[in-house]
């Protein structure tokens, strides 16, 4: 475990930085960045993007899990890589596990027949799978004579989008990102107490946490398996999740009049809180990357437990 970049890294990282200075300014600019985000390029982010390219190995596709919390940038951080990597030449590609949601009758299914907490999509159980395992192994193993369609949610109408408005990939790509709240997670051990209102008196028998563990415990074990590389966004603690939540609602009740009140915010955050917890206590350690969070969204430290 290092808290650095390795020189060879850090090297190519400065390079490229003169080399895309335009394209990056563009990039803040659009995007609205704060000038911290700067910092973030030059120290963080930069030299992730030549230390994954690195990683790959015999041509074959490098398929990276990017895993982080609500509000932690995964977005800004997946546009920011291909960005780069377009510049290295390396064809990429990716895609989100929000995308592969199970269609809203399906979830309504699930809802009626196992638990009703699964009206409300995100946790295990409420993914297709299959369709994300398919759509990895189409884009790392494609001849590159047919274009791969990448599913796509469309959170409007809180259903999958019809498969004529996917985008559409020409495969073989050389680094594909797999992007998620619980991307990488593992099922939690032995059968717990509640440890939230939510638990406590929307499913006190159980049944929904047992049945989120088992998914994560079997298929998603078999999607996740697919990736080579694991980085994480780690967000400080799950009170920073819930307040940088509160923070994105109250701003959309000031600009839009809508958003969730707190009330509802800290019921909707409570249905992640047992795997987010599982995730910031276990995952540090095995991630081949870690970029550790400030409570202000910045990136304030680094850890490689892979060379």
């Amino acid at each position: 475990m290092t808290s650095s970049w390795p020189q060879a890294t850090r090297e190519r990282a400065s390079a490229l930085r003169k080399s895309l200075a335009t394209q990056i300014a563009d990039f803040v600019a659009k995007r609205q960045l704060p000038p911290g985000f700067n910092l973030a390029i030059d120290a963080y982010l930069l030299p992730l993007a030549v230390w994954l390219a690195d990683q790959r190995e015999d041509d074959r596709t490098l398929v990276v899990g990017l895993c982080g919390g609500q509000g932690s940038g995964k977005s800004t951080l997946t546009a920011f890589l291909n960005l780069v990597w377009s510049a290295m030449d390396l064809r990429s590609a990716g895609f989100s596990l929000d995308d592969i949601y199970l269609t809203r009758t399906e979830r309504l299914h699930l809802a009626e027949t196992v638990h009703p907490l699964f009206a409300t999509r995100g946790v295990p159980g409420t993914h297709d799978v299959q369709l994300g395992i398919q759509t990895i192994d189409r884009l790392c193993h494609s001849d590159g004579t047919d274009t791969v369609p990448i599913p796509r949610f469309d959170k409007s109408i809180d259903d999958r989008a019809p498969q004529p408005s996917w985008t559409c990939q020409r495969g073989p790509v050389d680094i594909l990102i797999f992007e998620g709240w619980c991307v990488g997670a593992r099922p939690w051990q032995g059968i717990e107490e509640p440890i939230n209102a939510l638990e406590r008196d929307e499913d006190p028998k159980g049944t929904w946490r047992e049945y989120i563990n088992s998914e994560l415990a079997g298929p998603y074990q078999d999607l996740f398996g697919r990736l080579d590389k694991l980085v994480m966004l780690k967000v400080p603690d799950m009170e920073c999740v819930l307040a940088w939540r509160t923070q994105q609602e109250q701003q959309l009740r000031t600009s839009s009049g809508g958003g969730m009140s707190d009330d509802e915010i800290v019921r909707f955050v409570q249905h992640y809180e047992r795997i987010t917890r599982n995730l910031l206590q276990e995952m540090p350690a095995r991630a081949d990357c870690v970029l550790e969070l400030g409570r202000d969204h910045g990136i304030a430290g680094l850890r490689l437990n892979t060379p």
